[in-house]
């Protein structure tokens, strides 16, 4: 008997999904609502006037073998296609992230580099160095990321430059945000391991561990990380798969601790559809909102309570076409029209709200139209919905960007911007404070569903890199097919200290 899956969101995680359980089974029919009318989620790519945009910038770099081998599945990797006569390619990119901090460009991370001392200057490197040694000496408590980052770096190498970056990101101040955030992120990123990677480096050390913050390249769709879920939307509709766009869920009916349907909105008027399994990408604060039942599958005043608490950040980028830089390209990358090599820049500045700028000349060629004559930039801004920033108009947010822009130097005037293009992403970020302690309660509630199944970042309110949404959705699956109660494998993805171990090259 065959049977309905529906996924929400066509993210990672659910265009994941989607084409494994069609790959792996042949008795389910599987459709995705989608609430935009483009696939990827916040790893969509945006095409303006033929100059694509990456939100928030994707690297394609996974410890997971099965990752890689359905990346290569889905693109082949150059040297096998080549870029110049086919368009379904994955680069190989070199990464190249600074951070600008007072006029100077130091590496992303903080480096061992004599550059890094020069900037410093010799009293700055000795505050830096006996602040570390002290935060040896003295172990905070790492029940908050201000602590983890001071024990991690020590408080002067904090101060300078994380305090004010984490404040920008989340709105927050580093004493307020759960230490688990740290590290995920970081993955054990400190003082020692840096020194360990660069002596690696120095004395070549084969089958060294590296640090995923640390690694050097990484793949990159030809077309940026949109391409890749455009190509599998295409192959999940001819194995049978239905992706249904402009598609709002709005409510999910639970029956004996089952989910049985799904409401939806679309152009014309209020849908609903069976399920016999739900995958859900959606934020979980939504997902518990639209939840309903009898008196007995109603959701717990104490759930709703935690879930109305979790808080997100926004998240708003604006296209910048340009005709050259200020700025130099004072390092020994050689680089097209010779512009500065970076594919991502981590502003660092108290006099602007920016908090990165990519270059998108540097993550692909090809998403920019007049890639030898033009510079395409896209301005990050973390923001909350309703804020200032967000209710600023197109041509308000695009004034406020490039004056930003002429301030840290990066152009002269307003005069050498060709055009620019506005984008906001909601809930991109899920946060970690209010009620995010008490997250396991809700992970514990869903799990109790007997066939919901909560995938990717906003699925499980948790910050996910592409690749461990994607994990999170062959876990998914491999319940679904085993039949499976249990789904910790599906909440421990990106939690496990296996997880975290560094790659060995």
């Amino acid at each position: 008997m065959t049977k309905k899956a529906l996924i929400i969101g066509a993210g990672p995680a659910g265009l994941t999904a989607a084409y494994e359980l069609l790959s792996r089974t042949e008795d389910i029919e599987v459709t995705i609502l989608e609430e935009s009318d483009v696939l990827g989620g916040i790893s969509k790519t945006v095409n303006y006037k033929g100059n694509r945009m990456d939100m928030g910038g994707h690297r394609f770099f996974s410890k997971d073998a099965g990752v890689n081998e359905w990346w290569a599945k889905m693109l082949p990797m150059q040297g096998k296609a080549d870029p110049e006569t086919n368009d379904e390619v994955m680069l190989k990119r070199h990464r190249i992230s600074r951070i600008l901090f007072e006029s100077k460009f130091y590496d992303y991370p903080i480096t061992l580099k004599a550059g890094t001392i020069r900037n410093f200057g010799i009293l700055t490197t000795l505050k830096v160095g006996f602040s570390y040694l002290g935060s040896v000496l003295h172990k905070l408590p790492e029940d908050n990321l201000e602590n983890l980052y001071v024990n991690s770096f020590g408080r002067k190498l904090y101060s300078m430059f994380f305090e004010y970056y984490t404040e920008n990101l989340w709105g927050r101040h580093p004493s307020q945000i759960d230490a688990s955030w740290g590290r995920q992120r970081t993955k054990g990123l400190s003082i020692p391991g840096i020194i360990k990677d660069y002596f690696g480096k120095v004395f070549k050390i084969k089958n060294r561990k590296v640090n995923t913050s640390l690694i050097e390249e990484f793949k990159y769709p030809k077309y940026g990380p949109g391409q890749m879920w455009e190509v599998t939307g295409e192959k999940i509709i001819k194995m049978g798969g239905k992706i249904m766009k402009n598609a709002r869920v709005t409510s999910v009916r639970l029956e004996e601790n089952r989910v049985v349907s799904v409401g939806y909105e679309t152009s014309e008027g209020h849908m609903e559809t069976d399920a016999d399994y739900l995958l859900s990408s959606m934020p979980v604060k939504d997902l518990i909102a639209g939840i309903n039942g009898e008196s007995k599958d109603s959701v717990p005043a104490e759930i709703k309570r935690i879930a109305a608490g979790l808080p997100y950040r926004d998240y708003m980028t604006l296209g910048v076409l340009v005709k050259k830089l200020k700025i130099k390209n004072n390092t020994d990358i050689k680089t097209p029209g010779n512009i500065i090599p970076d594919c991502w820049i981590y502003v660092q500045d108290r006099n602007v709200k920016m908090g990165r700028i990519q270059i998108y000349n540097n993550w692909s060629p090809y998403l920019v139209r007049d890639n030898e004559n033009t510079v395409w930039l896209g301005l990050e801004y973390f923001v909350n919905e309703g804020d200032d920033l967000w209710c600023m108009s197109e041509d308000g947010f695009s004034k406020y960007g490039v004056d930003e822009l002429i301030k840290l130097g990066f152009i002269d005037s307003g005069a050498d911007v060709i055009d620019t293009h506005m984008e906001k992403v909601k809930k991109a970020y899920p946060a970690y404070f209010d009620t995010y302690n008490e997250m396991n309660t809700l992970t514990e509630y869903l799990s109790g569903i007997e066939n919901l199944y909560c995938i990717g970042r906003n699925g499980q309110h948790r910050y996910n890199n592409m690749d461990h949404s994607m994990v999170t959705a062959f876990e998914a699956v491999k319940c679904i097919i085993s039949g499976n109660p249990d789904k910790s494998a599906l909440w421990n993805v990106n939690t496990e200290k296996e997880y975290h171990e560094e790659k060995q090259t």
